[in-house]
């Protein structure tokens, strides 16, 4: 079963197709999924195939983001028209789209236009899409019906008022709509003189300047997600104890119940180690500016087993952004620590205000040989409670602290 247009049917239309097509291979197309969609994928619970390739001499869409101007849109119109081509203009309220028409009757007397909206007969609509496709008249003002599925080489510039009302989704669609010729096409977004836009409809719209390249519905999902979230799996409405478990172990239970769906041997989980330490540790705006990057590392981060993978990474990092900064560094020491935590079977490392506290899990195998080693070492500064499974290190110099993890670890591991 191929389900096309993917992003127009919601979840529960989905399932119910899916119940009554059990047993059956289904492919979805999209040029851009909808945030859960995208986010199953990321969470191998769903193929996913990326098209890159765009179609042989296509350019990408010149897209502006204005205020509403009577002047921008005239000459936007105007220009459209002296080289041969046609217009959309999207206007999505039906009840006042007649006053709308009337507007751009009295900007450009000389301009054909009519109307197209859903609520036309099917007939009557049909003979103006057939007629707007063979060029009989200039600029066709309608709804988001012509969201999906229209082919019209010859129509290279489309104006979308009230822009902000607009989904991520439903804009790129839109825009979608030109360009589909070897001419180069115009998307202009328009929202309301002295408008205060919303900061969500700000970042959409910023979003549609951004990518503008061809092949951008990838990104623009990207950017969709973490605008939206990913609806119930990620949001605060989380079904069931998924926001008691925590997302990371949420997604290495989902993952091992993929790997037994598919035949692959489930890892055995084991908790992460809590790292609570008052350092700076994230990845600096200066350093990686992208959100979709900084998403990228961050989610490699947190899948990240050994300090093999870690150096890798650390390279890479290097090697794309330059030199890191102290934050960034500061990072990868923390996941450092988180990993060799886990391994020994340390349940959480916390900075008191006078100290590291380290507590152990219960199936931690930590021998006795170590807390004396550890005393050696720290001299005075440690206190150990081993019933309760519990040490605590007291750090005299706060620079030090990474240090004092490091070495407390590396005598637990040996």
């Amino acid at each position: 079963m191929i389900i096309d247009e993917e992003q127009r049917f919601g979840v529960k239309q989905k399932e119910k197709i899916r119940s009554m097509s059990a047993g059956t291979d289904i492919l979805t197309l999209s040029a851009t999924p909808i945030p859960r969609t995208l986010h199953l994928s990321l969470l191998n619970a769903r193929d996913m195939s990326l098209i890159e390739t765009p179609p042989a001499e296509r350019f990408p869409v010149q897209t502006y983001v204005i205020e509403d101007d009577d002047i921008i849109i005239l000459e936007a119109i105007k220009r459209e028209i002296r080289r041969g081509g046609q217009i959309y203009f999207v206007y999505n309220r039906i009840e006042t789209i007649e006053i709308m028409y009337e507007r751009l009757k009295n900007l450009i007397p000389d301009a054909k236009i009519k109307i197209a909206h859903g609520q036309q007969s099917d007939i009557f609509l049909e003979n103006v899409m057939m007629d707007f496709y063979e060029g009989a008249f200039d600029v066709l003002l309608s709804t988001t019906i012509i969201e999906n599925g229209l082919d019209v080489p010859n129509a290279n510039t489309i104006i979308v008022y009230d822009a902000d009302h607009f989904g991520l989704a439903q804009l790129y669609q839109m825009r979608g709509r030109v360009g589909r010729s070897n001419q180069n096409a115009f998307a202009y977004f328009v929202y309301r003189k002295n408008k205060v836009l919303s900061e969500t409809a700000e970042k959409r719209l910023h979003a549609m300047k951004e990518f503008a390249q061809l092949g951008s519905g990838f990104k623009i999902a990207m950017r969709d997600l973490e605008i939206r979230g990913a609806g119930n799996l990620l949001g605060a409405e989380q079904h069931g104890n998924i926001s008691s478990v925590g997302f990371e172990m949420y997604c290495q239970l989902l993952e091992n119940a993929v790997n037994k769906l598919t035949n692959k041997p489930a890892e055995k989980i084991i908790p992460s180690a809590e790292i609570n330490l008052s350092v700076a540790a994230y990845i600096d705006e200066n350093f990686i500016s992208s959100n979709a990057h900084k998403i990228e590392i961050y989610q490699r981060l947190a899948v990240i087993k050994n300090s093999v993978e870690i150096r890798d990474l650390a390279e890479e990092i290097v090697d794309r952004f330059g030199d890191m900064p102290e934050s960034m560094i500061n990072l990868l020491q923390i996941t450092k620590i988180k990993c060799l935590a886990t391994e020994i079977g340390i349940q959480s490392i916390i900075e008191k205000n006078f100290g590291v506290e380290f507590i152990f899990r219960e199936d931690a195998k930590i021998t006795p040989r170590s807390f004396i080693e550890l005393k050696k070492l720290f001299k005075n500064r440690m206190q150990d409670n081993p019933i309760g499974r519990k040490i605590l290190i007291k750090i005299t110099e706060k620079k030090n602290i990474f240090k004092i993890i490091f070495m407390t670890l590396k005598i637990l591991k040996n």
